[in-house]
C-alpha cells in the first residue's frame, strides 16, 4: 500500500536507462518520492554503507581535484591496515594483496576511480570484521575549504603507515619468536617479571621492528607492554583452558553456560585479555541477551570476572 502510490515512479527506475543521464529533478524524485520506500532486500550492514560513502567522497576528490584527498585516502589506508590484522580470517587473507598494496603510497600515484571502485567492491564487506574496540576510522562528510597549509593529525589512529603498521610488524615478528622465555610466558599465562618487559622493548626496538615512540604509544594504550605484546600474539588454547578448570570442576553446567566459557575461551586465544564489558556484546549475547548475568549465578559471574582479573595481571609485571 506504501508503494501503490508511487509505482509510477519505481517502475520508471527500475529501468536502467533511467539511471543514464539524471536531471534536477529526476533526482529530487529519487530523494524525496523513492528513497524511503520499503524494501524486500535485508538492509546492508552500517559499516559497509560508511565505507561506501568514505570511497565515493575519495572519487569526487580525485575527479574534481579537491584538498579533501589525502585526509580521506589517509582514512582508506588506516582502514586496511587495521583489516591486515584480520589476516587469519579466509575471506580477509583472500584480499589481503590488495589489502596490502592500498597502504603503501605507490599505490595511489596517479590514482584512478575504477582502481577505487575494485577497493570499494572488494573491502565493503569485510570492515565490519575489524575490531569494535579499535574501530576508530573516522567517516565524515563535509566540506574541505582552501586555507593554510598544515599538518593534520586524524584522531582515533595514529598514520596508517606509523602505529598500526607497527603494530602488524610486531605482531610478525613476536609469533616468529613465541619461542622466546617472555613471549612463552605471556602465551602460557605466566607472570611476567619486570626484566621480561625490558627484554621485550629491546627486541621490539633494536629488531627495527618500530622506534621508542612505538613502544611507548603501545604501552600507553594498552595500559602495559606486556598487555600490548600479549593482544598480538594471543594466550594459548590450552593455557586458556587451564585457566577456567577450576570453574568448571565440581559444577553442573548447561549447555548455554559451556557455550558462554568455551567463547571466552576462544576470545583469550585470539586477543590474549578480555574485559568484563565484552561479555556484554556479541557473541556472548547471542547465547543470551543478557550476557552473563542472564545465565550464571552472582558468585558464578563474580568468579568468572576474577579469572580474568588473574588472566591480565599475569601479564602485567609482578
Amino acid at each position: 500500500f506504501v508503494v501503490r502510490p508511487k509505482r509510477r515512479l519505481v517502475e520508471r527506475f527500475a529501468k536502467p536507462h533511467a539511471w543514464t543521464v539524471l536531471n534536477k529533478e529526476s533526482l529530487a524524485e529519487l530523494a524525496h518520492e523513492v528513497s524511503g520506500l520499503p524494501s524486500e532486500q535485508e538492509a546492508e550492514d552500517e559499516e559497509a554503507k560508511r565505507f561506501d560513502l568514505l570511497l565515493l567522497n575519495l572519487q569526487l576528490a580525485v575527479l574534481r581535484v579537491e584538498p579533501a584527498f589525502p585526509r580521506l585516502r589517509d582514512q582508506v589506508k588506516a582502514i586496511a591496515g587495521l583489516l591486515e590484522e584480520k589476516a587469519s580470517i579466509p575471506m580477509v587473507r583472500q584480499q589481503l594483496p590488495l589489502i596490502q598494496e592500498i597502504q603503501e603510497d605507490d599505490w595511489w600515484q596517479d590514482v584512478t576511480t575504477p582502481m577505487l571502485e575494485r577497493v570499494r567492491m572488494r573491502l565493503r564487506g569485510l570492515v565490519k570484521l575489524i575490531d569494535k574496540q579499535k574501530r576508530k576510522p573516522i567517516y565524515t562528510d563535509f566540506e574541505d575549504q582552501m586555507g593554510d597549509e598544515a599538518a593534520v593529525e586524524l584522531p582515533g589512529f595514529d598514520a596508517p603507515d606509523n602505529f598500526e603498521r607497527f603494530r602488524t610488524k610486531a605482531r610478525a615478528f613476536l609469533k616468529e619468536h613465541e619461542d622466546h622465555i617472555a613471549i612463552h610466558k605471556l602465551r602460557m599465562n605466566k607472570a611476567l617479571r619486570q626484566s621480561d618487559l625490558d627484554e621485550l622493548e629491546r627486541m621490539l626496538t633494536t629488531s627495527g621492528v618500530g622506534g621508542a615512540g612505538h613502544v611507548q604509544k603501545a604501552k600507553e594504550d594498552s595500559h602495559g607492554l606486556g598487555l600490548f605484546v600479549r593482544s598480538l600474539v594471543g594466550l594459548d588454547r590450552e593455557a586458556a583452558k587451564q585457566a577456567f578448570a577450576g570453574f568448571l570442576t565440581g559444577k553442573t553446567l548447561n549447555a548455554s553456560q559451556i557455550e558462554f566459557v568455551n567463547l571466552i575461551v576462544d576470545h583469550l586465544t585470539e586477543h590474549g585479555v578480555m574485559g568484563a564489558a565484552l561479555l556484554y556484546e556479541s557473541p556472548f549475547t547471542d547465547v543470551t541477551p543478557r550476557g552473563p548475568d542472564g545465565i550464571f549465578s552472582p558468585p558464578q559471574l563474580d568468579e568468572l570476572l576474577a579469572i580474568l582479573d588473574r588472566v591480565r595481571a599475569a601479564a602485567l609485571a609482578a
